[in-house]
């Protein structure tokens, strides 16, 4: 008798296959991924299935938010335009965190949650997971607009990682 699968299968599902095809990413690329090594991996259709051009450019992001993959058309063949926040043009050494997050979004649409975009992201950079989402929101803080008088930052603030995933 076939076990009906279901919509937490296929999401746990998806979320394995991206950290397996991270970890193989990392096993071509690593042990340090930056710069240069990002950009091998947005021309690679094996690892972002979709063109992908890297600007620094905050108008599309909301407040707070470090980066976004903005589609060139109405389907997803037509590419992207992977926005990152400008105040991180100056630590390219840190951008793979904040692009590799936005690639399940590009791959993998709206059916992609945030635990695939972390999963994917801190294997590709061989980290734990807990590791690199607080990487994510110790960068996303840097950029967080100050908190009115009074509420807690951390409250405020939160972790606005990006969009997409």
């Amino acid at each position: 008798m076939s076990k009906t699968l279901t919509l937490d299968d296929a999401k746990d599902s998806l979320t394995a296959h991206v950290a397996t095809r991270g970890a193989e990413i990392h096993a071509k690329l690593g042990p340090v991924i930056g710069w240069s090594q990002l950009q091998a991996i947005l021309a690679d259709r094996a690892a972002v299935r979709y063109p992908c051009e890297l600007v620094f450019d905050g108008e599309p992001l909301l407040e707070g938010e470090c980066a976004f993959p903005v589609p060139l058309g109405a389907t997803p063949e037509e590419g992207f335009r992977l926005c990152i926040h400008p105040f991180f043009a100056t630590s390219p050494s840190r951008v793979p965190l904040l692009a590799l997050y936005q690639v399940v979004a590009i791959n993998y649409g709206s059916f992609a949650s945030s635990e695939d975009a972390e999963a994917f992201g801190a294997a590709v950079l061989g980290l734990a997971r807990e590791d690199y989402y607080e990487e994510l929101c110790a960068m996303a803080d840097e950029i967080a607009p100050d908190p009115p008088a009074g509420e807690n930052p951390g409250e405020a603030s939160g972790c606005h990682c990006g969009g997409g995933a």
